[in-house]
């Protein structure tokens, strides 16, 4: 397990480290730790939009006596026959989870893009820039992953935060069905009928889930039906 003070200094010695300005988007128990509502976390979860940033900064965790573990035991087996399974170190009890490209099958939206809750640099003669994502989209991508204690982690965020936007969790979960993650919008329904047990989650928000499965379905059938003709 690392704290928020152990996140930091790796961050700052893997900035003095890298040959290449890295920037990378922070989410999971290390964007929690970022903002105040968690203490420690057993993993570093970063996601790369360029494959040569995540080699850079993999080159140095080596340097840093980490080493690739698998992913077997930590992601369910429907997770780990995705194309864009993260590559996993470890060094002890720590760990870094490391996505490029996708997380499973979710894309960087825009939103996720642009509504980052803080941007933390790590300059030396190179810049490492951790971006941290909304707890909306934390909360969406725990339930993607569905590792030991995301679900509690995602009652944690929700318990801890004054303002907490469900329409924007809504908004996204739609948005990456609509292109091509498939599986967001049943781990989304999984999710809050289980948060429904422990808050007050509104039946709009299930509804408008299940509305956009069927509609998709109906796309789906009408055009099997369009080619059979």
């Amino acid at each position: 397990m690392i704290n928020y003070d152990d996140q930091m200094n790796l961050f700052r010695l893997i900035s003095k480290q890298i040959k290449r300005d890295i920037d990378c988007y922070a989410f999971g128990g290390t964007a929690m730790m970022f903002y105040g509502h968690k203490d420690e976390t057993k993993d570093v979860d970063l996601f790369f939009e360029k494959e040569e940033d995540r080699q850079e900064f993999i080159h140095v965790l080596k340097m840093l006596d980490y080493e690739e573990t698998s992913p077997m035991k930590v992601y369910t087996v429907e997770k780990l026959r995705e194309k864009h399974r993260p590559l996993m170190y470890q060094r002890e009890d720590s760990r870094f989870d490391l996505f490029v490209g996708k997380i499973f099958k979710t894309v960087l939206s825009p939103n996720m893009k642009e509504d980052v809750e803080a941007i933390h640099e790590f300059k030396d003669v190179h810049t490492l820039r951790v971006k941290v994502f909304r707890k909306e989209h934390i909360v969406l991508l725990k339930a993607i992953t569905e590792r030991q204690n995301d679900f509690d982690d995602i009652l944690t965020i929700l318990k801890k935060s004054k303002q907490f936007d469900w329409q924007y969790l809504i908004d996204e979960a739609i948005w990456q069905y609509q292109h091509g993650d498939n599986w967001v919008v049943y781990d989304m329904e999984k999710t809050l009928l289980e948060l429904k047990k422990y808050v007050f989650v509104r039946d709009n928000y299930l509804q408008q889930l299940y509305r956009t499965e069927k509609k998709k379905e109906a796309k789906a059938k009408k055009r099997g039906s369009t080619a059979a003709s």
